[in-house]
């Protein structure tokens, strides 16, 4: 692997001289062609990553992710990656496993690290959140979650919700179930919840009735169980795709058809949802996008470009196979 200093001792000049180069110092046009000769002959390439470190300005940012099994998560680092790399900037991803401790230790971690910036695809914002993001004096860019004190760019989970609660009541369900998460979740466990109760409150002929679960898939089997049995409703509203596919199996164990006997929607929009039977209606979310959008914040950010404080990316109610129009 060739090395500054080999490119130094072919060219004849001072190791000094080739790191002025590379990093764009002041060099005579003589030794500039020296040195370019002998990296077109060895095919030199130099760390980038490196050479960022060293730099009093870096072009990495950095982004913290709560978890890597999650086609939200997976998606939204697609278009991030893509669009910082458009951008010449580089990307370091930090996981958390879904730990808040974690988190944090993490924002103090990428800082020390000199990164440009840090994108945080939080899962809720916390006051030791705040006070890290403030201490750390790095520009801080929030996706998924919004925060008065930090720019962030966020799913339109209010209105998708409210959207979404208008079509359950166009296919005139009038007896629901919404399966949410807890609260401490800003976007999913409160936004969700409240633009879908926005939609359906003036519908005196309507009940809804509000349960919470877990994220996972296996806790949303056992609570739609219950749900079943107890409250028996003509559709369940999941705060994601991945409980609608809870919803779904648990349908299944209870003998009941969808979207016969119980209809069945999500949030989220994964390609999963439209590849089984019944196929899933869903609110989805373009994922992708709003990581295009995150890393041209970030970068604007970086560079002392004026932005928004609250962005937000798209959505579009998908209406597939797992809801039915009641007549009755």
């Amino acid at each position: 692997m060739v090395t500054i200093a080999d490119i130094a001792k072919m060219a004849g000049v001072a190791k000094s001289t080739v790191s002025r180069y590379l990093n764009g110092g002041s060099v005579s046009d003589e030794t500039i062609r020296k040195i370019e000769k002998v990296v077109q002959e060895t095919g030199y390439s130099p760390n980038k990553f490196a050479q960022s470190l060293k730099a009093k300005k870096t072009n990495i940012i950095g982004t913290i992710v709560p978890r890597l099994d999650s086609y939200a998560t997976s998606q939204t680092l697609i278009g991030i990656d893509e669009q910082l790399r458009d951008l010449e900037y580089q990307l370091i991803i930090s996981n958390t496993s879904q730990s808040l401790e974690r988190e944090i230790e993490n924002i103090y971690i990428l800082a020390q690290q000199k990164v440009a910036g840090i994108i945080l695809l939080a899962t809720m914002v916390t006051k030791k959140h705040i006070k890290a993001l403030h201490e750390i004096k790095v520009p801080i860019l929030l996706v998924g979650q919004e925060n008065e004190e930090f720019h962030s760019v966020i799913h339109n989970d209010y209105q998708a919700a409210h959207s979404l609660g208008e079509y359950v009541l166009s296919q005139r369900h009038t007896r629901i179930a919404y399966l949410g998460v807890a609260k401490e979740d800003i976007a999913v466990g409160v936004k969700r919840r409240e633009g879908f109760m926005s939609a359906v409150a003036d519908k005196v002929d309507t009940e809804v009735k509000y349960f919470e679960t877990s994220f996972k898939s296996e806790d949303a089997i056992h609570k739609t169980l219950e749900i079943i049995e107890q409250y028996k409703p003509s559709i369940i509203v999941c705060a994601t795709d991945n409980i609608a596919l809870g919803a779904l199996k648990a349908a299944y164990m209870s003998g009941l058809q969808v979207p016969e006997d119980l209809s069945i929607t999500g949030f989220g929009g994964y390609e999963v949802t439209d590849l089984i039977h019944p196929s899933i209606t869903t609110a989805k979310f373009f994922y992708k996008e709003a990581g295009n959008i995150a890393a041209k914040n970030m970068v604007k950010m970086v560079n002392k470009e004026e932005i928004d404080k609250v962005t937000f990316s798209k959505y579009e109610i998908i209406k597939r196979e797992s809801v039915d129009k009641r007549f009755n």
